[in-house]
């Protein structure tokens, strides 16, 4: 005799049920366990109300911003090709390659941590909008601005501090936010010194502590408008306000020098952050600068929570980094003009 299948045995249940009469105490039960399974999770709350997202988060991900060539068309992995995917991921991440020779500035492979976290969801890209899972295009004016700059850093990349770049100086990190992007560097999670944060929650505040650099965003949630556009600064003006559970941050008066990706004092900025259970918070945001990209774009990162502390991030002591940089630049000067 055949094994029923499940759906034979749940109509001979149903028969059966209806002839004794508990049919309707039948459906109800499993109503209510479809209801209970599509409910969706809610995070506690801090003593003053708001949905908590406290907590030390890593935004490491084996995904890249920016779909790659070979995946063009394909928004998500199958499970089978995000095995694969990880499988030629962890090989390139272990490989051991020897030094380039002369170079002073670089690591064995594996200490990049380029990329040692496995995906929360299957996206073939962070970027989610534009479809294409790239960047928009630049306007024509933008081009023209980011070809004349990088024609003038390859042609004075040291005549002064100036000139270097403000992760180079000390001053921010641009993968660090906002908004906040995974970075092959300072990951505590995996060994290397990527991203890393701290959010704490007071009465009024959200407070973002970022590990690289040690920079923290003080973020208002009381409605106050931003700036006047004549306040400029590195990180920008943060204003949030909570839409359900989801914390919303609208950033814009960044700094000419502040660039992202091309785009600087015009960058507007709208993050969100949910918590979706006890170990993840989705981060998403878009990028709007009519200026520089022909139009706007999101992107989205589940964030995980993180065992470690953060630790104290020392750029390089002293700003000696800096000094070396340019002294060395004087002397190749003086060594070009015997």
């Amino acid at each position: 005799m055949r094994a029923k299948s499940p759906g034979m045995k749940i109509l001979v249940s149903l028969v059966l049920a209806a002839a004794f009469g508990t049919l309707p105490l039948m459906v109800s039960a499993v109503a209510q366990s479809s209801s209970a399974a599509k409910k969706p999770w809610t995070p506690p709350r801090t003593a003053d109300g708001q949905p908590d997202i406290q907590g030390i988060w890593s935004n490491a991900s084996i995904i890249p911003l920016e779909r790659p060539k070979e995946l063009e068309g394909k928004q998500f992995f199958s499970p089978q090709e995000f095995a694969a995917y990880e499988e030629r991921v962890f090989a390139r991440t272990t490989r051991d390659k020897p030094p380039a020779p002369g170079s002073v500035g670089t690591y064995n492979d594996f200490w990049w941590d380029r990329d040692a976290k496995r995906a929360v969801n299957l996206h073939t890209s962070l970027i989610v909008d534009p479809p294409d899972g790239k960047v928009p295009p630049f306007t024509p004016e933008a081009q023209k601005r980011v070809e004349a700059e990088r024609a003038y850093s390859r042609a004075h990349p040291s005549d002064g501090p100036e000139d270097r770049s403000l992760a180079e100086r000390c001053i921010i990190f641009p993968m660090g936010g906002p908004p906040m992007l995974p970075s092959f560097y300072n990951n505590s999670q995996y060994g290397a010194l990527t991203t890393n944060y701290q959010i704490v929650q007071a009465p009024g505040y959200v407070t973002i502590l970022m590990e690289i650099i040690h920079d923290a965003r003080i973020i208002p949630l009381d409605g106050s408008p931003h700036f006047p556009s004549t306040v400029r600064q590195w990180l920008g003006d943060s204003r949030g306000h909570w839409q359900g559970n989801t914390l919303v941050v609208d950033t814009t008066n960044f700094t000419s020098k502040s660039k992202f990706r091309g785009a600087d004092e015009n960058l507007h900025l709208i993050e969100r952050f949910t918590r979706t259970d006890p170990d993840t918070l989705l981060y998403k945001f878009t990028v709007d600068d009519p200026t520089v990209f022909t139009k706007p774009w999101s992107a989205e990162i589940p964030m995980t929570r993180s065992k470690d502390p953060l630790y104290e991030h020392a750029c390089h002591e002293g700003n000696y980094g800096l000094f070396g940089i340019l002294a060395g630049a004087r002397a190749e000067e003086k060594q070009t003009a015997k």
